[in-house]
């Protein structure tokens, strides 16, 4: 069986930074000691001056397979989100067909299984007629469920009261919520287009998807979890104001409503329009200095539980379009990591925490099985990176099927040099390593 020895890095779990050897055998972390000794059978890493992470388990992708594989397909977004260390992926349901029965939900993993470099598990997605598929579905074979509150990318909007309590009356799994009020952008999108017609420019889309509408869909689904009971999980918060219905006063297991914060609403604020125009074109949109600043301070505060990359490719062509027609969305999951590091850099957020944020937290809130730590016995999921290396994004060096970056021209002051998926190296220092693919992502849940 297979031997990798990672010697003298910097492991980073479980709220701490200590140097270690690492041994993998097979799929699995092996032992974990201050110093192993090598055997001829092994083969060695020296990692002398590098981090080791748990790969990131990025709770949000859109892969945009099937029926959307002009923008991406699952074979390369995988490829370019192990190049960015993350080795887990949760799928959403908003593709052709949508992702909203057993029988579509099945043939994603048979696709998965035949091209994803990475791990994988998708989302179930609510409808207002679906509540049947959602209370039949196996528990253990679904990440979760997801409810578009606001309507983005597709046709998925849950509008109807009466289902959605019923949805979250009935299920036991994590209901995942995109929550942005639907009435309150059509007015306020309305206004823009009596102003300007389609040609609406792009700073005012914060002012059309604006802080009520996120605020007022947000605060209804957690007054409505409160009432019902429901896990819920809400994705991508990008207000200041949303993050105080967020609660940090017991440990994430405890916790029956949590949300995640995405990279871009820490990155980006509204002042960076100008320069990228309808590239950072997001829902929720990217909003003010002040609304990032909050989104940090609740990040580490443990007011917000969980990062993530939303990453939801579209084509170059699609997004140069006017206002109306440039679709919402951007490619994060190559670039998503070294951001961070870069970030952490400067003081924004410690290694310990962005683990655990990216790592540790979306494998206890999902209940996946054996993954998201550096634990003797887990699966060898792992990204070693190097904290005094930068990284330019370039068109050349981009693996993203769209072939942009809203990153494009940026260094980073961080470098992703390997990453491991079940114990096998899939990314080296540039280069995808085709030795395996991941598997289906299993479930711990038998209390519920």
């Amino acid at each position: 069986m297979r031997e990798i020895l990672i010697k003298e890095a910097f492991l980073v779990n479980e709220g701490v930074v200590i140097q270690k050897d690492l041994l993998i055998r097979g799929e699995f972390i092996e032992l974990i000691s201050d110093s192993i000794l090598p055997s001829s059978s092994m083969e060695v890493i020296d990692a002398k001056g590098l981090h080791l992470l748990p790969g990131w388990i990025d709770d949000q992708v859109h892969f945009r397979e099937p029926g959307l594989t002009h923008k991406a397909t699952i074979a390369s977004e995988s490829r370019a989100a192990v190049a960015g260390g993350i080795t887990s992926f949760l799928e959403m349901p908003n593709t052709l067909p949508q992702t909203t029965d057993l029988n579509a939900l099945l043939n994603k993993h048979a696709l998965a299984t035949k091209s994803s470099i990475a791990n994988f598990g998708f989302l179930l997605g609510g409808t207002n007629d679906n509540l049947k598929d959602i209370i039949q579905i196996d528990e253990n074979e679904v990440a979760g469920i997801k409810l578009f509150l606001g309507s983005s990318t597709g046709k998925m909007l849950v509008d109807n009261e009466k289902v959605l309590e019923e949805i979250f009356s009935k299920t036991t799994l994590p209901i995942a919520v995109h929550c942005e009020d639907e009435s309150t952008i059509k007015n306020n999108l309305l206004k823009y287009r009596k102003k300007y017609g389609d040609n609406i420019p792009i700073e005012k889309h914060p002012e059309i998807r604006s802080e009520d509408a996120c605020y007022i869909s947000s605060s209804k689904a957690i007054a409505l979890a409160k009432k019902t009971g429901a896990r819920l999980h809400v994705f991508h918060i990008s207000t200041a104001k949303e993050t105080h219905l967020f609660s940090n006063n017991q440990p994430l297991a405890s916790k029956q409503i949590t949300a995640e914060v995405c990279v871009h609403h820490l990155w980006f604020s509204e002042e960076d329009y100008k320069r990228k125009g309808t590239l950072i074109k997001w829902n929720p949109a990217v909003k003010k200095e002040s609304d990032r600043l909050e989104l940090w301070k609740a990040l580490n505060d443990n007011r917000i539980d969980i990062l993530a990359t939303d990453h939801a490719p579209h084509t170059l062509n699609e997004k140069q379009n006017v206002y109306t027609s440039a679709p919402s969305g951007g490619p994060l999951v190559q670039h998503a990591l070294i951001a961070l590091l870069t970030l952490a850099q400067k003081g924004k957020i410690t290694l310990e925490k962005l683990v655990e944020k990216a790592c540790h937290n979306p494998a206890i809130l999902f209940k996946i099985q054996n993954r998201g730590f550096l634990k003797e016995g887990y699966f060898a999921d792992l990204v070693l990176v190097d904290l005094n290396k930068k990284t330019t994004v370039t068109r050349e060096n981009i693996l993203y099927k769209c072939a942009w970056s809203p990153f494009e021209g940026t260094t980073f002051d961080a470098s992703i040099e390997k990453t491991f998926v079940n114990g096998n190296l899939v990314y080296d220092q540039g280069e995808i390593i085709e030795s395996a693919l991941g598997r289906k992502l299993t479930f711990e849940r038998n209390d519920l």
